[in-house]
């Protein structure tokens, strides 16, 4: 079964840690050993894996995301958003982690990142832990 996740930005380049939220997902799933997929279904946000503990890694991602893609720029696309497009491109829209113990696998300073690129909006979420 897929489980739908909302999820409230609240600005429009935003890094949220959704790690936990997953986590619960994996343990009311009841699925000891497998693997967890999580997918955004919008074209300007995105999911990442990174750092976890230092929130100047989010700040810093998202500021040579913004220089090297700024939202004001010679785009033809005309609602204005072509920049949260190509850093959603470049983020990708899904992750698969590997679940054992009823538990994420991830590394020790490894959170999951919801990237929002043209927010404030309200975002679905979706994840399907298989066995």
């Amino acid at each position: 079964m897929i489980k739908a996740m909302t999820i409230a930005t609240r600005s429009r380049n935003e890094l949220m840690d959704i790690t936990s939220q997953i986590q619960n997902v994996v343990r009311e799933s009841g699925i000891s050993e497998g693997l967890c997929t999580i997918f955004v279904p919008h074209t300007t946000a995105g999911l990442t894996i990174n750092e976890g503990a230092d929130p100047s890694v989010q700040r810093d991602i998202l500021a040579h995301l913004e220089k090297m893609i700024p939202h004001r720029g010679d785009y033809r696309h005309l609602e204005g958003n072509s920049d949260a497009h190509i850093k959603a491109s470049l983020v990708g829209s899904s992750q698969t982690v590997f679940v054992e113990k009823g538990q994420l696998v991830l590394g020790t300073w490894q959170a999951i990142y919801f990237a929002e690129f043209d927010g404030p909006r309200q975002r679905k979420v979706l994840v399907k832990v298989i066995e």
